[in-house]
């Protein structure tokens, strides 16, 4: 349980990860992914990476420059456009529906214009699941410059779209539905120099 704890990548650049365990039984036809972030760079760098060995950007949520969030789902992306942080937290939940192809992106709590991306594609299920690196390749092939490197915290993952109401308790850190990735009962293993603290504030 990782209440109230956060994940402190302390390199830049960094060689750390994360790997996440998640409990898939099949391929995410709808996906939610959401995380908060705390993190000076200004460099491209890699939030959420979600591999198969098909696919090294099975869903990746990257940002390439402060003012920018890509979703990539099967290795294509959609780009949202965001206000520049101000040494802030940053929370975003990015959701994916196959069967519309509508990508949804929330920042802050707040939701922005949708996108289209993808429609009838499916995500696969055996993942290689990271934070911290982008993978080029099945749980590699990293690039330093794109490691993430400041805190991470709130990490879910559910597959199907989360309604309005959810996608606001998530930035509320208030009562979730079941997930496939809980910050509440996450399975997780530590590669390289990252260190589990206390959140420092909200």
């Amino acid at each position: 349980d990782l209440y109230r704890k956060v994940f402190v990548f302390r390199k830049d650049p960094s060689d750390a990860y994360v790997v996440l365990r998640a409990k898939l039984e099949q391929p995410l036809q709808n996906f939610t992914v959401c995380l908060r972030s705390y993190t000076d760079l200004t460099r491209p760098h890699s939030l959420f990476s979600y591999a198969t060995k098909a696919q090294d950007n099975e869903i990746l949520l990257f940002k390439p420059k402060p003012s920018e969030y890509r979703l990539y789902v099967g290795g294509k992306f959609v780009t949202f456009r965001v206000p520049e942080g101000h040494g802030d937290w940053e929370h975003v939940c990015a959701s994916w529906e196959s069967a519309t192809g509508i990508a949804g992106f929330w920042f802050n709590g707040k939701p922005w214009p949708r996108k289209g991306l993808q429609r009838g594609y499916t995500v696969g299920a055996e993942a290689a699941i990271l934070l911290g690196q982008e993978q080029d390749t099945f749980g590699g092939g990293f690039d330093v410059y794109n490691s993430f490197s400041g805190e991470l915290a709130d990490v879910y993952l559910w597959d199907a779209v989360l309604s309005p109401d959810k996608m606001r308790a998530a930035y509320q850190s208030l009562r979730l539905p079941p997930a496939i990735l809980a910050w509440k009962s996450l399975s997780y293993e530590v590669k390289g120099d990252v260190v589990v603290k206390p959140r420092l504030r909200e």
